[in-house]
């Protein structure tokens, strides 16, 4: 007879030198950026509750407990098979090896415990906890901190991969400094879910269909809803507006053909944040959640505690709520998403945020919106907002301050509140303002001793914002000097041959000894921006450790950025050179690339990035005179 055992499992408990297969029907291993980044949240949020800095580390056992949920596994063979929560124990082996290498760095003892429920020994053999063949090579070389590539794995290897690095960038292990080991233990020992386990499969089967088609809990968009009808006692106007409520939310999660059960509940914390949230979890440990904290939370607890605040409780008003703000945000919202997916004319700075993965800009954008608003309005505060967060971010990146949900999410609630349903001149002044105001530029960051974009280089973390960089000064370029903004293709990895950065130097030390002081100084300023370009790869590849006087008429027939280091450009090129004349930047051919060379293109880079983040960009996307 099958037996059904359901367990409490700490994830120490779940993971102890035990590994997991699925079969082959299984879905690929699907969770976005979106999915992982509210794990991360929830998780900090819930340890940052109870930490304070003063804890050690048997403290923990104090600590609040967190909740995932359940999975549902199927024994047989001598193996576990994951028959519900492939994607949680995906993710969280994920985090794991991510949370292992940062320990691991600091020589921190947590990674004794650690290990083990990363992979275990086998009768000699290694065996990872995930133990599906063809995701096999890229757990290894993620735990042993090796580079990998993507190229020709299956889906699901490429979207581990994508959302490992989503989890090194959102900057968590810094934001948690001396709290890492506090904050991995309480994850080992005090977040937990249940295992429902048995030893028939076509049980295992039963139990996900019953959990999942029959007797499903009411989701909080549900519970909002019911909360907004009941004032409504009329049949027929009950029915209407109930109606309006069902092709607003069917709108939501069937957009862009790509079904999402939870994108309804994602916009409207975006919604009640942005135009509601007045109070924010103070910055200290042992703070109590508000407005901001319950809204991502409960937010269908939190309209009802609040409906006098918003205007609640009666027919009329609820009514209204439903017809008229929600669809005014819903659409507002799915524009903004769309505007992140397609450069879009007007937009583009939506776009230029969603490539650098500024999480809550769906949220911010919707702050200084009025259902008043006609839709040339919208575009333009739309476009003076995503402007301003640009900018703001640009900044940020240039001088390597953090940028992560954690590190920016109360300064964004504080945005929100100051730029809630302006009009549209009086929004672009408040942002000027701030951007005035701003002690963080391109050129420095003094209170933190950095020294803007003369220091901004590749490195671990710096990566994809060089590229960003890079795409946005060749792109803008290429526009100015006649020929189409192509920042679009520039950054679109999905073809055969995109681009990738190029280093001016080859990668040569002894080739270059006699410019550098020595070899560190080579390396410091290689991977500067300055002494990068973006080249189609199959360009890129073909140079490889090719001197500059051989690299400079290859150059000479890329994008213009590039090529304005060779000198045929400068005879052959009217509009290049009506550009050049136009914004008065120095640009210029080099015979020779030296350290002398390397701080003109310095300059340059700095002069084109002032222009290309200019805050008078904000006037121009208000299109005010």
């Amino acid at each position: 007879m099958s037996v059904i055992s359901p367990h409490y499992r700490t994830i120490k408990d779940l993971l102890q030198s035990r590994s997991f297969a699925i079969d082959e029907y299984q879905r690929e291993y699907k969770w976005e950026r979106k999915n992982l980044q509210d794990l991360l949240n929830d998780l900090l949020g819930k340890f940052s509750a109870d930490h304070r800095p003063e804890h050690e580390t048997k403290e923990v056992a104090n600590y609040g407990e967190y909740f995932l949920g359940s999975i549902i596994v199927s024994q047989r063979g001598g193996r576990s098979y994951l028959v519900d929560g492939q994607q949680r124990v995906t993710s969280l082996t994920l985090f794991l090896i991510y949370l292992y290498r940062a320990a691991e760095a600091k020589k921190l003892n947590v990674t004794k415990t650690m290990a083990p429920l990363i992979y275990s020994d086998d009768m000699g053999e290694t065996r990872f906890n995930l133990d599906i063949p063809e995701r096999l090579g890229l757990i290894e070389a993620l735990y042993k901190g090796q580079s990998f590539s993507t190229v020709d794995k299956d889906e699901s290897v490429q979207t581990m991969y994508a959302r490992y690095q989503d989890i090194e960038a959102s900057e968590l292990v810094e934001d948690l400094g001396e709290g890492l080991p506090h904050f991995i233990y309480w994850l080992l020992t005090k977040v937990g879910l249940i295992e429902i386990a048995t030893s028939n499969d076509d049980y295992a089967n039963v139990i996900f269909e019953s959990m999942n088609d029959r007797g499903k809990p009411l989701s909080p968009a549900d519970m909002l809803k019911a909360y907004l009808l009941a004032p409504i006692t009329d049949p027929a106007e009950r029915a209407k507006v109930n109606q309006a409520w069902k092709s607003q939310v069917l709108a939501l999660i069937s957009w862009n053909q790509e079904p999402d059960a939870e994108r309804d509940a994602e916009f409207m914390k975006a919604w009640l944040r942005a135009q509601h949230a007045e109070s924010i979890r103070e910055r200290k440990p042992g703070a109590t959640d508000k407005d901001w904290e319950l809204i991502g939370n409960v937010f269908h607890r939190w309209t009802r505690d609040n409906h006098k605040y918003l205007g609640l409780g009666k027919a009329e008003a609820n009514r209204r709520f439903i017809t008229e703000r929600f669809a005014f945000f819903a659409k507002v919202w799915l524009q903004v998403q769309d505007a992140c997916r397609q450069y879009t004319p007007g937009l583009e700075a939506i776009y230029y945020n969603a490539h650098n993965d500024l999480t809550l800009q769906s949220t911010v954008l919707l702050a200084p919106l009025m259902e008043t608003d006609d839709a040339e309005t919208v575009r333009r505060k739309l476009g003076v907002t995503a402007t301003y967060l640009d900018i703001w971010l640009m900044r940020r990146v240039v001088n390597y301050v953090r940028t992560g949900y954690s590190s920016i999410y109360y300064t964004m609630a504080v945005l929100c509140r100051d730029i809630r349903r302006k009009p549209l001149a009086e929004l672009v002044t408040i942002l000027q303002d701030k951007l005035a105001d701003d002690d963080v530029s391109f050129s420095a960051y003094e209170a933190k001793n950095r020294k803007g974009l003369r220091d901004f280089g590749l490195n671990q973390h710096s990566k994809r914002f060089v590229f960003h960089l890079l795409a946005r000064v060749t792109a803008a370029t290429e526009a100015g000097a006649g020929r189409k903004d192509n920042f679009a293709i520039l950054v679109d990895r999905r073809g055969s041959n995109p681009f990738d950065i190029e280093h001016i130097w080859a990668n040569d030390y002894g080739m270059h000894s006699a410019v550098f002081a020595d070899e560190k100084e080579f390396e410091i300023l290689r991977d500067n921006a300055a002494a990068l370009l973006l080249l189609p790869q199959d360009v890129n590849r073909s140079l490889q450790d090719q001197p500059y006087d051989y690299k400079r008429n290859v150059y000479g027939q890329q994008n213009f950025y590039a090529a304005s280091l060779s000198d045929a450009v400068y005879a052959h090129q009217p509009q290049f050179k009506a550009y050049r004349e136009s914004i008065a930047q120095p640009f210029e051919p080099y015979a020779n690339f030296t350290k002398g060379e390397h701080a003109k293109r310095a300059e340059l880079l700095l002069g084109l990035v002032e222009r290309i983040w200019s805050p008078q960009r904000l006037q121009a996307a208000a299109a005010l005179d």
